[in-house]
């Protein structure tokens, strides 16, 4: 039997969806993923001058409209900056904390500044894992708080910078063969930790929940690795027609993984419900 809860539709024994987070909570993980896994990869890249300036920014530009989505759900936008408070015992404290240094850090970089970019790049790599810790935090619902999403939504990030930075080939940026190779490298480790992902939920999460990670799950290994694999490996005995495989294999990249996020964030988090192991009965000690 369940029982009407404002702002929470049924609760109790069975699993529920939560309704705090949605669309725009997601917009913060897709754009901040997205944005910090460009950093790291025009960090690596080593793209200098309009063309690293460019990745830099945008990069910085999508970590920035991550952060004005979940400014967006915020009940009083007025007391944002309330965020900033607490950092030692609040991933969402120490996220923002982290993107008030990288704003800098990747703006150095874009102007050239000698080593900026690899302080960037460090930065967006902490961005990134206070972003999976503060979904993992969430104690109440299972799939968010296995282990196993933290280094997840961290590769995750980073597949999706690799794929912006293949889909640039299409303009003056040149993506070495060894950056290929690691693009490819971490779409297989994305996809084994998916699936140990989803393994590890079985028979904790609720049926609705696994059913839409699953569904998920299919596009991530079609669309973002089976193709995008062989798209990477096409593109490199393409020849002159190397840019534009390459940047349908970006395309794939990028857009599974925003598909799996939003799934991940506006489709499985489903409370776990109440569990009462032990019932009191009339009349006998506990």
């Amino acid at each position: 039997m369940t029982y009407p809860a404002k702002g929470y539709g049924n609760y109790g024994p069975v699993p529920w969806h939560q309704g705090s987070w949605d669309i725009r909570a997601a917009g913060n993980f897709i754009g901040g993923g997205m944005g910090s896994g460009l950093i790291v990869f025009a960090a690596i890249s080593g793209a200098a001058g309009v063309v690293g300036a460019g990745l830099f920014l945008v990069g910085l530009a999508l970590v920035g409209f991550g952060l004005f989505c979940v400014s967006l759900e915020l009940g009083r936008p007025l007391r944002a900056l309330n965020v900033f408070r607490n950092p030692r015992t609040s991933w969402m404290a120490r996220e923002a904390w982290t993107a008030v240094l990288l704003v800098p850090a990747a703006l150095a970089a874009a102007a050239g500044v000698a080593g900026a970019g690899w302080i960037a790049a460090l930065l967006a790599l902490a961005f990134l894992w206070c972003q999976a810790s503060l979904l993992q935090a969430a104690r109440g619902i299972p799939a968010w708080r296995e282990p196993l999403l933290r280094p997840l939504l961290l590769t995750t990030g980073l597949v999706e910078g690799a794929g912006l930075l293949l889909i640039a080939t299409l303009g003056p940026v040149n993506v070495a063969a060894p950056l290929a190779i690691v693009a490819g490298a971490l779409l297989v480790v994305r996809w084994w930790l998916w699936r140990a992902y989803r393994l590890r939920l079985a028979g904790t999460a609720a049926p609705q929940a696994l059913a839409a990670l699953d569904a998920a799950g299919k596009v991530l290994l079609v669309a973002g690795t089976i193709v995008p694999l062989a798209l990477i490996g096409a593109a490199g005995v393409a020849g002159g027609a190397a840019a534009p495989i390459a940047a349908l294999a970006g395309l794939g990249m990028v857009a599974a993984g925003v598909y799996a996020k939003l799934v991940l964030v506006t489709r499985a988090g489903f409370n776990q419900g109440f569990a009462l192991p032990q019932l009191p009965v009339r009349g006998t000690r506990a």
